[in-house]
Formats: structure tokens, C-alpha cells, sequence
């Protein structure tokens, strides 16, 4: 990648980023009082959707999650921060991570608690694969 395009790729990465915070509250949680996973992906695929369009301005349809990792419960009551960002671009398709961070209501700091990457495929008018930049 020459430093020209690799100066455009870092800005529209930087530009894609996307921060969605949400409160853990009883109607997102299961049985253990932690929130469901079922909702953590929703989440994390919508940041990603997000992320990814900001990225290329195109249509994209989901094509495939990767190692989707839950290193700890998120318990009821805590905020959440999901960070997504643009990882690796194809020519149709693109790799968006996402990082779900845990924060206490009551008190400073967060840490990672469920982290995985999210393929998506850019499509024209007719749902065929189309290049993610022109």
C-alpha cells in the first residue's frame, strides 16, 4: 500500500470508529443477572454495521462473526462501552472488531470483558458483491 493509501485507509478508519454505550439494566439480563449473550452479539453487530457503513458509505450485509470471546459475566447494573473499529479491508469485503468494556456506575474505570470481529460484504442494487472503495 503506498503511504498515500495507507494515509486514506487510516483516516477512514479513524473517522468509522464507533462508541455506543448502554446501562445493563434486568430486561437485558438472563437468569444469573448478567447480560445475555444473545443481546451482547446484537449489540456488537449492530456497532459493527455501524462502523463498517461509516467506513465505505455502502451496503453491507453480515456475512460471518469470528471468535466472538466473553472473558468475563457483565453483571446487571454496570454500564457498558462497545469501541468498534474498521480491522482489515478486502476489495468486497471488510473486518470490523469489536471490544465490549465494562464500567462500574459508581466508580472511575472500565475493562474488556467480551471482544470478536464481524465480516460484512458490500453489495450493489442487484445483492451481488461490489468493491468496498471505488
Amino acid at each position: 500500500m503506498t503511504r498515500a493509501a495507507n494515509a486514506a485507509f487510516e483516516s477512514r478508519q479513524a473517522q468509522s470508529e464507533t462508541r455506543i454505550v448502554k446501562a445493563i439494566f434486568p430486561n437485558t439480563t438472563n437468569h444469573h443477572n448478567t447480560l445475555f449473550g444473545g443481546q451482547a452479539l446484537s449489540w456488537m453487530d449492530e456497532a459493527a454495521f455501524i462502523s463498517a457503513t461509516r467506513f465505505c458509505r455502502k451496503p453491507l450485509v453480515t456475512v460471518s462473526t469470528d471468535r466472538i470471546d466473553f472473558k468475563e459475566p457483565i453483571p446487571a447494573g454496570t454500564f457498558v462501552e462497545l469501541v468498534a473499529r474498521v480491522a482489515q479491508v478486502g476489495r468486497t469485503s471488510l473486518t470490523v472488531r469489536v471490544d465490549i468494556f465494562i464500567e462500574s456506575m459508581y466508580a472511575d474505570g472500565q475493562h474488556q470483558a467480551i471482544s470478536g470481529e464481524f465480516k460484512f460484504v458490500a453489495i450493489d442494487d442487484n445483492r451481488r458483491p461490489t468493491p468496498v472503495l471505488d
